[in-house]
């Protein structure tokens, strides 16, 4: 009788989950992890404000390569004061003088390269952050989903429990019965604790799910819209997981088929053209045009200026000549050990702690990816399929039932759980050899690369 009530309830409990989650769908929008994703990078305003960076290094990078403004001056020389009258004495006279600054040697040209190549920076600073909001709004969704289905496979098999329960229920009361009152509460201890779990599975799903909404919430779009598609739609506060696990593509999975460390030149080889290593080398190049353009202020500045003076007739009315001047100006850098010396010796030192950057950036890179890809060892899979293979003979006694269909729930969670993981860590390990954003989600087949 036990063996063909059980399957009927289970039967029962799949086709009411199904019910709800049809309705669940129809109030909701469903969304996979992609949909996730990209909603996600659309409405971030860092994206926005990095651009708005870019955009105003640019403009100063042009602002940078003109010549400073060029100085008028205009004034009285030489007035008597004794009777403040503008012909009375030959030296009087109102001048008006131009002058203009050119700095020294390539100066202007190399501010411009240096902001320019600064500006190079955002755009590999962006990808970055893209790729970083994959991996972080990637992970949430895969632990909303985790719990989610294991609410599910509790779900599901709390009708079985509720069917036993009621077997030994039915079983202690009548007098042939097998089944012993301590069966019967361990029965209802087993349902209590389905409970407990199933209540902190809907915490923690709904936990997810509100950190997730933080990353989808659209309000302020508008102040940020400059950099956002205009087809973007902010997802419903309401929305739901798609039922399906996604399968992401692991990049360079030849790199795991070892449980020993991989050779650090070629993690070097492959993660060099990361986008945030490639912001550093950028920031490498700003410093190194830094360093030319400190090497400028061994050379003069020069400075012309010209000035036209006007006189009023003497006293006698007879005509007094106006007077124009014009002259040269330059800097003489003769005591360069405290000045140049030591601003070309600063933007060495400063060139030098971006390459340590770029190094330490490097470095975390590689020991992240080690400590990442001991979690995604061939044993996992095995693991996960030994898992499924638990007893789950439901013959004997009602406490080895018990324990059997226990044992084949756990087993059917940590299978999921393994998977789940598994995706997470596939997140993170495609972040550190991505060279596009779509890469972290999708993964791409390279030439030698086993997939």
């Amino acid at each position: 009788m036990k063996n063909h009530i059980i399957p009927i309830a289970a039967s029962f409990s799949l086709l009411l989950a199904g019910s709800l989650s049809l309705q669940a769908a129809e109030n909701s929008r469903i969304l996979d992890l992609e949909m996730v994703v990209r909603a996600a990078q659309a409405n971030d305003p860092w994206l926005a404000g990095n651009k708005h960076s870019q955009d105003a290094t640019e403009a100063m990078s042009v602002a940078a390569g003109s010549l400073p403004d060029p100085k008028v001056s205009i004034g009285l020389a030489n007035l008597a004061t004794n009777s403040f009258n503008f012909g009375q004495e030959a030296m009087t006279q109102a001048k008006v003088g131009i002058s203009q600054m050119f700095p020294a040697g390539d100066t202007l040209d190399l501010r411009k390269r240096q902001l320019e190549l600064k500006s190079g920076q955002f755009p590999y600073q962006r990808q970055d952050r893209r790729a970083k909001i994959a991996v972080t709004v990637g992970q949430l969704w895969l632990d909303a989903y985790k719990a989610r289905e294991s609410s599910a496979i509790i779900e599901k098999n709390r009708a079985l429990f509720e069917q036993l329960t009621d077997v030994a229920q039915s079983s202690y009361s009548t007098a042939l019965g097998k089944s012993r009152q301590q069966d019967v509460i361990r029965a209802q201890l087993e349902l209590t604790r389905l409970d407990d779990r199933l209540t902190i599975l809907h915490q923690r799903q709904e936990m997810f799910q509100q950190r997730l909404s933080e990353w989808l919430n659209g309000y302020f779009l508008n102040y940020y819209a400059t950099s956002q598609s205009g087809d973007f739609s902010e997802p419903s506060p309401d929305f739901s997981l798609v039922r399906k696990l996604p399968d992401i593509s692991l990049l360079y999975r030849h790199l795991y088929t070892s449980s020993s460390s991989t050779e650090p030149a070629v993690l070097f080889e492959k993660m060099s053209g990361h986008p945030a290593v490639q912001a550093l080398e950028q920031k490498i190049r700003a410093s190194k045009a830094g360093i030319d353009l400190a090497k400028q202020k061994y050379k003069p500045e020069w400075g012309v200026n010209a000035g036209y003076g006007y006189r009023a007739d003497d006293p006698m009315g007879r005509n007094r000549s106006d007077l124009f001047s014009v002259g040269v100006t330059f800097s003489v850098p003769l005591f360069t050990a405290k000045r140049q010396d030591k601003q070309v010796q600063s933007a060495r030192s400063r060139t030098s702690a971006v390459k340590t950057e770029k190094w330490q950036l490097l470095r975390k890179f590689m020991a992240d990816f080690e400590t990442t890809k001991a979690q995604l060892l061939p044993q996992m899979h095995e693991q996960a399929e030994a898992s499924l293979t638990a007893y789950t003979n439901d013959d004997g006694d009602f406490s080895e039932v018990m324990r059997a269909r226990i044992a084949e729930m756990n087993a059917e969670i940590d299978a999921l759980s393994i998977n789940v993981d598994r995706q997470k860590a596939i997140l993170q390990l495609n972040y550190f050899f991505m060279t596009d954003t779509d890469e972290i989600i999708a993964g791409t087949q390279s030439p030698g690369d086993i997939k």
